[in-house]
Order: C-alpha cells, then structure tokens, then sequence
C-alpha cells in the first residue's frame, strides 16, 4: 500500500489476518524529502541498505545503524521511516523469490494509469458492462506483458506460474 490511512483501516477491517506490505518507493521518497539536499544521497544509500537487507534481521540491524546515523542531523526522517519500518519489511515473511515483486506498488500503479489512458479519450462509454469489458481487456493484456518480460527470476518462482506450466 502507499500508506493512505483509510485505505489500511478499511483493509484491516475486511482482512483482519493479512499483512499489510508499504511501497517502498513511496516511504523512501517521504523519507527523503525531509533531508537537506547535501544530505540526500548518503541517506538514499543508507535506507536502500534497510530494504535490501540479505534477511530481516539484518534489515533491523541496518534500521538500527540509520537511527544512531541520522537521529540527530535529520530527526524527521527517522521518524518517518520509524513509523512504516514494520510495513516496509512485511515482503521477508514471503519467499525470497517473491521479494521482488511484493516491494513497490509499482505494477498497480502501471495498470491504473493504462486504465487512465484508455478511458480518459472516450467521452461516453455505452454502459457499465462495456466499461467492464473494457478494463478486463486491458488487465488481460497488461498480464500478458508482464509474462513476456518477467522482472529477475520471479515469474518462474511464484506459485501461480509453476501451475500454469505444469497444465
């Protein structure tokens, strides 16, 4: 999620179970917002070292080291990254092959603009069922892009891929 607070407690409220995984595009961009423009780069490098910790031990040691690094010259950003730290490493409760795709709301994003674009030139649509129609068409070839050009070795790893070429 991108962390809009009503959109996680309306979640919350219909899976009480599930876990909640925040985009890490977005955090690190709030995060490094509020550092000064000097500051910035060596940040980003430190916060990219959180999220692509080897485990999510390691990634805790790593929040850790940001904390006694940056608490005293950039206090808001340690804050904000304290607040969805949890939620930013949901994604190593999941096999490691899948940690590719669960960290970025990216591909959602992708297919909601694609949605935009199609829809936005047509000035009337003749009927709710045709809107329908409509954006199944463009979910199902969104899908088949995202098959032709896997991202690293996570297509062949997740479960549903395996069951498709198993038929």
């Amino acid at each position: 999620m991108d962390g809009l607070s009503g959109l996680e407690a309306v979640f919350f409220e219909e899976f009480p179970n599930a876990e909640v995984q925040r985009c890490q595009v977005h955090v690190a961009r709030n995060v490094i917002a509020k550092v000064p423009k000097k500051l910035k780069k060596e940040l980003a490098d430190d916060l990219r070292s959180i999220f692509y910790g080897s485990d999510e031990k390691q990634a805790r040691e790593f929040y850790e080291g940001f904390i006694a690094k940056w608490e005293k010259d950039c206090p808001s950003a340690v804050k904000c990254l304290g607040k969805s730290i949890n939620s930013c490493l949901t994604f190593m409760k999941f096999p490691k092959e899948e940690w590719l795709s669960l960290r970025t709301t990216n591909v959602i994003e992708r297919l909601n603009k694609e949605f935009k674009r199609r829809t936005k030139p047509m000035e009337i649509i003749p009927g709710e069922t045709a809107c329908y129609r409509l954006l199944a068409f463009i979910s199902l070839k969104m899908e088949l892009h995202w098959r032709s050009r896997p991202v690293g070795s996570v297509r062949e790893s997740l479960p549903f891929f395996k069951q498709i070429r198993e038929m």
